[in-house]
């Protein structure tokens, strides 16, 4: 072996380069980083025995943070996100949405302006009930999209039966 195994002894790249150095292991096998780490080596070299640095980690807030963090904390989110679907927005996109438009046209209370955008989105939730419908949306993407999958999957038997269906000894009498 070229190098302890201990992880407390050296580093990944260390090992590496002993078992390489070593013939341990083929040039060719190397793993995918070592050459991106030979062409650009860290400033300080990742050990286990090296102090972390003394750095204060900034926070990072957007503006909106704290209204969504209270819309969630009062109202729990049931509904399945499909991440893919760029189309249909979040119950809390359209509250954030009624927030900034009422918080533009006059900027009030943070509580008053926080509560008046709850109210509007309750009214907006019952004047078009398919805004807060997410299991049935997702039962009908669900149902089209298996729906799909077995029109295309019977196409593809009747194209595979099609084929089998070919009599070889009709091929070779003509």
């Amino acid at each position: 072996m070229a190098q302890s195994r201990l992880e407390k002894i050296g580093t990944i790249f260390s090992r590496v380069e002993g078992l390489v150095k070593a013939n341990a292991m083929k040039m060719e096998d190397r793993p995918i980083w070592y050459d991106l780490y030979v062409a650009f080596p860290p400033k300080l070299e990742p050990r286990y025995d090296r102090k972390a640095p003394d750095i204060q980690i900034k926070k990072i807030f957007y503006a909106e943070d704290i209204t969504r963090a209270k819309f969630h904390k009062q109202f729990k989110q049931y509904e399945t996100i499909n991440l893919a679907d760029i189309k249909r927005k979040t119950q809390t996109q359209h509250f954030l949405e009624i927030y900034h438009d009422l918080k533009a046209q006059n900027p009030l209370d943070e509580e008053k302006l926080y509560e008046t955008a709850v109210e509007m989105l309750a009214t907006n939730r019952s004047e078009q009930p398919n805004i807060h419908n997410p299991i049935e949306d997702n039962h009908d993407n669900l149902k089209t999209s298996i729906l799909a999958d077995f029109e295309g999957s019977l196409e593809n038997r009747k194209e595979h039966d099609r084929i089998k269906k070919v009599n070889i000894q009709k091929l070779f009498s003509e």
